[in-house]
């Protein structure tokens, strides 16, 4: 669909629609809750943000994509990213400034909703923390509406984003908890948290759902 930009995203993913989940006891709840979002969704207006979290393969990202082909139905501008490669490619950039990957982070900062897909698997130096990462959620907040999946808890992710591979004193730990801090400030007040359960789909049927 024209309105759903897509980065390292498999088609599959972007192409999902909530008529393609299975909605079992175990996530149910998540799946009518984004339904429910969709249905309530106003560019511009909506503040409501939402972090699906659970194990790795229970379909978190098959639900995020739903969300993304259900939005652009609706005529909405979407934006759907897995973030550990998105970040490798941002990382290699980091001396030439690339006019792709700028052009990509000003689209990122500035799309009506936009999905990051598997937060906290990539991994993190301090650079894309605070400048990749930290700067795209901070031209976002308030403003425009952003969707995580993660393999991660609100908790654990705190901790991901504390320990850079880059850091490289006790000393510095300190500064990395508010750096950190900051971060989860443009996610944590803004989300509703959501669990998805059930078994490893990815296991069961590798082609089909995902994480």
């Amino acid at each position: 669909m024209e309105k759903i930009k897509s980065h390292f995203i498999p088609d599959h993913i972007v192409n999902a629609t909530f008529e393609d989940i299975e909605p079992d006891s175990q996530r149910v709840v998540a799946i009518m809750k984004c339904m429910e979002f969709c249905e309530n969704f106003k560019a511009g207006k909506s503040k409501r943000e939402i972090y699906l979290h659970g194990q790795f393969g229970v379909g978190k990202n098959q639900i995020a994509g739903a969300i993304a082909q259900e939005l652009a139905s609706q005529g909405v501008d979407v934006a759907m990213v897995y973030v550990p490669d998105f970040m490798a490619e941002a990382k290699d950039a980091i001396g030439s400034k690339t006019e792709t990957v700028l052009s990509k982070l000003e689209a990122l900062q500035n799309v009506t909703v936009l999905i990051l897909d598997d937060i906290g698997a990539e991994s993190l130096t301090t650079w894309t923390r605070d400048e990749v990462l930290g700067l795209i959620l901070q031209r976002r907040m308030e403003r425009l509406v952003t969707i995580y999946t993660s393999n991660l808890t609100m908790k654990e992710l705190r901790q991901h984003l504390v320990n850079v591979k880059d850091a490289k004193v006790a000393m510095e730990q300190r500064q990395h908890e508010k750096k950190a801090e900051r971060i989860l400030e443009r996610i944590e007040p803004f989300v509703e948290v959501l669990h998805v359960g059930g078994r490893n789909r990815r296991r069961d049927n590798s082609h089909n759902t995902g994480g």
